[in-house]
Formats: structure tokens, sequence, C-alpha cells
């Protein structure tokens, strides 16, 4: 990743497997705000989970199920969520896609 005080460009060297047929790559953070790319291949999954980090989405590629706190939901290209704190959630990908997530607080856990 090349960095500047203001402008990321990330590479493809930077992705990091997940869940199977999920990878992801932080695009940039701080202590306060962190955006991440997800990648999934057709019928993966983003297996349920929770964490303490107010998360919000955008679908940049595909469609999904998204599931938030038991209420699911399909969306498609151009549509988003937002994932409250502690909320136990998790996404299907319907077709092979691409997220865009943004945390608050920075996940730690995503760069150490």
């Amino acid at each position: 990743m090349t960095i500047s005080s203001i402008f990321v460009r990330p590479t493809d060297d930077q992705w990091v497997p997940t869940d199977p047929g999920v990878r992801r790559r932080v695009l940039t953070h701080d202590d306060q705000l962190m955006m991440v790319e997800f990648a999934f291949e057709a019928g993966a999954e983003g297996k349920l989970h929770s964490h303490p980090h107010i998360q919000a989405s955008y679908v940049a590629k595909g469609s999904f199920e998204v599931t938030i706190d038991g209420r699911m939901e399909t969306l498609m290209q151009g549509q988003s969520f937002i994932v409250p704190s502690n909320a136990i959630h998790g996404v299907r990908a319907l077709e092979s896609g691409l997220l865009v997530d943004s945390f608050t607080p920075a996940r730690a856990d995503f760069v150490s």
C-alpha cells in the first residue's frame, strides 16, 4: 500500500483470506475510522458474528443476503446497510461481489 497523509493506493498483495471464498483488504484507517473491502465468490458467506464497532457497508458489486439481528434482506449493487454496535450480523453472496465496509472505531484486529 502506498500511503501519504491523505491518499491511499491499495495493492493486490494486501488481500487476506477470511472465510472460505472471502477475502479482505484494509483500504485506509486511523484510530477512529476504518474502510475495508471484502471480496466474495458466489455462495460465500461472512458468518454470523458481532463486534462493538458500528459498521456501515456499501454493496459495490453483486448482490447479498444480509442478516442483522435476525432480519434478512437482499441488497444489490448501490445499496447499503448499517450494523449497530454488538448486533449479530452476516452475509451470503448470491453472486460474486464486493462490499466496502466502514468501521468506527477502527478494527485493531484487522491491522495487528
